[in-house]
């Protein structure tokens, strides 16, 4: 399985430093239609190259953000077109070679139900869940614009924390994927976390501004 990864790794290195941010884009997409594919791989070498002055942090970024969207409406129409049953009878034939099981997919399922729509955002920075909650909601016909705005949200903050990490470890850049498997929970609450100061302090700050006294009062 090493050797797999280690081959997969070469490949992902020389797509990105032969096509540059088209590279990056594309195995962003095939990584969210095909999950063995860890983003893991992708987005910190992506980071490293960055650093190195041949790609440009902002640019392998939004190239990275954009092939996980693309990957992630896919899934979503998949969901939408193909329906409950048919996806189950794909996953039970054809789960292992994705490394996605039917236990996966329900849990996907009850997060959604759950959490509804926002569970699209948050699932965006948690491995495994992060490419079949597409799979829910469009199978549960989400708004499309509602959709989009939370997958490139979720998106963009796992992307940049993956690119981040590549160019601050440099040549290590390959330890990203055993610290994020070694403290995967603990990444994904700092994440969250992160996530709902931000929101909270976005919603406080609207309502400080619409409380504000206005000129004329």
């Amino acid at each position: 399985m090493s050797d797999l990864l280690d081959r997969l790794a070469q490949i992902i290195q020389d797509i990105v430093l032969t096509l540059g941010y088209p590279g990056v884009a594309l195995i962003m997409f095939t990584e969210n239609v095909f999950p063995p594919i860890p983003s893991e791989l992708v987005m910190p070498f992506a980071g490293f190259v960055a650093g190195q002055g041949q790609l440009s942090f902002v640019g392998v970024w939004i190239a990275g953000v954009i092939g996980s969207v693309l990957g992630a409406v896919v899934l979503y129409y998949a969901g939408m077109l193909l329906g409950d049953a048919v996806l189950r009878r794909i996953i039970r034939r054809y789960g292992k070679w994705l490394t996605v099981s039917e236990a996966d997919y329900d849990r996907a399922l009850r997060f959604f139900a759950k959490y509804g729509s926002a569970v699209v955002f948050f699932g965006r920075l948690i491995p495994l869940i992060r490419s079949i909650i597409s799979l829910p909601a469009g199978a549960n016909h989400m708004p499309m614009p509602q959709f989009l705005l939370f997958t490139t949200l979720g998106s963009a903050i796992w992307g940049f924390a993956l690119t981040y990490a590549g160019l601050l470890l440099g040549e290590n850049w390959e330890q990203v994927g055993a610290v994020i498997e070694q403290y995967q929970d603990a990444v994904v609450i700092l994440l969250v976390v992160v996530v709902l100061i931000f929101v909270a302090w976005f919603i406080y700050a609207r309502l400080r501004n619409r409380n504000r006294p206005t000129v004329a009062e």
